[in-house]
Formats: C-alpha cells, sequence, structure tokens
C-alpha cells in the first residue's frame, strides 16, 4: 500500500503549473485532493513519476457568477456545494447532487474538476456536467480553449484533456425563472457508485415544457444525455404520468452492460425509475 517513487512539486501560481506540464507531458500528475489518484497510486495501478499539487494557487476554488452562467473553480471541493452556491435553480441543484457523492472525509477532499478530470462514469459531476451541457476551461501555456462537455469525456477515465493543460473553471448555466431542476441516483449502499443516476433542467412557459435537458449516468463508458426522454416531455404539461413516459423512454433508448454490480436489464429499469424521480424532484 506505498506508491511508487515521485517527484513532487507544489507550484504558487497558475504560470508555474502551466510550465511544469509543458516540461513534463505525460509524466506529470494533477494532484488537488488525491480521492482517486492517491489510491490508484498505493496500489501502484498509477506509477506517475512527477506529481504537480495545484493547492498552493490563488483563485483555483474560486466560484462567481458571470451573466447567465455558474462558474465553478476546479479546485472547489465537493463539500462547498453542500449548501447552495447560488439563489438560482443551480444552487440547489448542486447542493442534492451533492449530497449523494461518497462520505464526508471524500467530499472535504475531493474537487469537482478533480471528479470530472477523472472522468468515471460513474461520478455525479460528469454525469451533471455532460446533462447540463458544461463547458470547461483548459489551460496551457500556448493558451487557453473552451471544451463542451460532449466533447470532454471520450470514454472511461479518458478526457480530451492535453498532457500539457489544466482543467481550471467549468461553467454550467444559473438556469433563470420557470426552470426546474432535479437529479436522482441509485447505490446499493449510501455513497457507493451508483448503479444509475440521472439529472433534469426543465424550463416551463405557458403550463408546458418548453425547454429540456436530460442526463444520464453509471450506465455507459462515459455520461449521456437522453434526447429521447427530452423529446416526451417538449410541449407537455408537467404530471407523474408524463415523468413515467419520459423515464420509459429514455430507459427503451438505453442498453447498459451488466457487471458484478447489477445486470443490464436492472440498470436499464433502473434509468427508467430516476428519470421519473429526478423529474418528480425538480417539480415537487
Amino acid at each position: 500500500m506505498k506508491p511508487a517513487a515521485f517527484a513532487y512539486h507544489r507550484p504558487e501560481s497558475r504560470a508555474q503549473a502551466l510550465a511544469l506540464l509543458a516540461e513534463h507531458g505525460d509524466e506529470a500528475k494533477i494532484i488537488s485532493g488525491g480521492q482517486s489518484l492517491v489510491p490508484a497510486m498505493n496500489f501502484r495501478l498509477a506509477r506517475p513519476p512527477i506529481l504537480i499539487d495545484i493547492n498552493a494557487i490563488p483563485g483555483m476554488d474560486d466560484i462567481r457568477e458571470e451573466g447567465g452562467t455558474l462558474v465553478i473553480g476546479a479546485r472547489c471541493r465537493h463539500a462547498h456545494f453542500e449548501k447552495p452556491v447560488s439563489s438560482a435553480p443551480i444552487g440547489l441543484l448542486l447542493s442534492r447532487v451533492a449530497a449523494n457523492i461518497a462520505h464526508t472525509p471524500i467530499r472535504s477532499r475531493g474537487s469537482f474538476g478533480g471528479s470530472l478530470s477523472h472522468a468515471d462514469p460513474a461520478s455525479e459531476w460528469c454525469c451533471v456536467a455532460r446533462g447540463l451541457e458544461a463547458e470547461l476551461v483548459a489551460e496551457s501555456t500556448t493558451g487557453r480553449r473552451t471544451i463542451p462537455a460532449a466533447a470532454f469525456f471520450q470514454t472511461i477515465f479518458t478526457t480530451a484533456l492535453r498532457p500539457d493543460e489544466l482543467l481550471t473553471e467549468i461553467r454550467l448555466p444559473l438556469f433563470g425563472p420557470g426552470w426546474h431542476c432535479g437529479f436522482a441516483e441509485y447505490a446499493r449502499r449510501a455513497g457507493d457508485f451508483a448503479l444509475a443516476m440521472a439529472v433534469v433542467a426543465c424550463r416551463v412557459e405557458g403550463g408546458v415544457i418548453r425547454e429540456a435537458r436530460v442526463g444520464l449516468g453509471g450506465i455507459a463508458s462515459t455520461p449521456v444525455t437522453s434526447p429521447e426522454a427530452v423529446a416526451v416531455l417538449l410541449g407537455q404539461a408537467p404530471s407523474p404520468a408524463l415523468f413515467l413516459a419520459a423515464g420509459q423512454a429514455g430507459a427503451d433508448a438505453t442498453s447498459p452492460d451488466g457487471d458484478i454490480h447489477a445486470s443490464g436489464e436492472y440498470r436499464q429499469d433502473l434509468v427508467r425509475a430516476m428519470i421519473r424521480r429526478a423529474l418528480t424532484q425538480a417539480f415537487a
């Protein structure tokens, strides 16, 4: 339970961190909370020769609102979201999501950006980012680019980040008046990885749903969206029957693989239930 030998750097600015990434490339790994990386290193599943600790860099855990966007610093801890960080609908939604993440010690150290960079398909923040069409900001010594969540997650534990890039910010829509947001997941025990999860956001105008977003996690190699569930919701008045129909449409369009934790058929049925529960919570 000891990691292989590594060199340790603790830069005090983004410029220093980016210079280290540019110099060392694939050999370097970023560490913030270390809740995924450190266990992998202890089991020697990961053997990075260089660690770059970003905890001394100022501003990496800031949260601010810019117009209709919530900008989240990549180093923000999960626990930061246990209370709403905004009075807009996204604030309450993120609080609901954070309550499902692991346990208190992990929430107090693990980071929002670290979870996204790790790209575990059962990660709550990955599901939120994909389902709500987040934008992720990556920086390197050659510049800054914005990556849509749809392009960021490539496969299990693999993202579009280049070896010389640092994820610095995540941008989520605040959602204004008329928006309703919800989240639901199912795990065998509290704090376990979810077998399936769903995040939803719907805008109601004139008594019917005019816009909708539905994201799913834990059922594929990346988080996914459900255009089938969205199609059922649009133009309809919110109701328990509609939520059930949307859940069924979303489930019918999936074909999850089975594993030692659950069969594919069981996960598919969970998709139906999680979409329905997330919608019910959103309109409660």
